[in-house]
């Protein structure tokens, strides 16, 4: 108990991960105004991860107010289930992370290096790296990211954003590929038909 507890009102702690698992916005690419909610829904859901495992578990509060009992340790609040399966979600965040990082920074170095680069601000449809394998790594991987955390310490406020953000990514996938449709067309078409969305030879 006092190992958890002492991981609250560490302010130090909040911003440190706010800020750190904010850094994946330096390789996303923010040039239509439509990316602006998804990317505000992410870093919603960074805040109340580094505030309810640094900060206040305010989902603790919460429904222990409203169930007039406390929460066990790990249910809202501390390492997620950490009485069943200790702290084998911290290690999967470890895990998520580091997988995610390597796909949304090979995704970028291939997207700036062939298509963003290009001086006339056009460029080749990018089939190299990770994208020969899946359509939107960058995307795959913030949605990693997040589910790592998840499975670190899922709390009410992250477990309501979490669909709503894969949602959010969904639509916004979506939306470029038909931008991609009318840049590159029937080229386009033939790599969506051999190449999957989010998860390679799943999804």
């Amino acid at each position: 108990m006092e190992t958890l507890q002492s991981h609250f009102h560490n302010w130090f702690g909040v911003l440190f991960f706010t800020v750190i698992y904010s850094l994946v916005f330096l390789f996303l690419p923010f040039y239509k105004k439509m990316d602006k909610k998804p990317a505000g829904t992410y870093l919603a859901f960074v805040i109340a991860f580094a505030i309810e495992m640094h900060g206040i578990p305010f989902s603790m509060y919460l429904i222990s107010w409203i169930i007039g009992k406390n929460l066990p340790e790990g249910i809202l609040w501390g390492h997620t289930l950490v009485s069943s399966i200790g702290f084998t979600g911290m290690y999967i965040n470890m895990g998520c992370s580091v997988i995610a990082m390597c796909l949304i920074v090979n995704g970028w170095h291939n997207i700036y290096k062939n298509y963003w680069s290009k001086e006339t601000g056009t460029g080749s449809l990018v089939k190299k790296g990770v994208y020969k394998y899946i359509r939107h790594p960058q995307y795959t991987g913030l949605l990693l990211l997040s589910f790592g955390m998840l499975a670190e310490w899922a709390t009410v406020p992250m477990l309501i954003l979490y669909p709503v953000m894969i949602n959010m990514y969904i639509r916004l996938a979506r939306k470029e590929e038909k931008d991609m449709i009318a840049e590159f067309g029937e080229e386009y078409r033939e790599y969506m038909q051999e190449t999957k969305m989010f998860i390679p030879f799943i999804v």
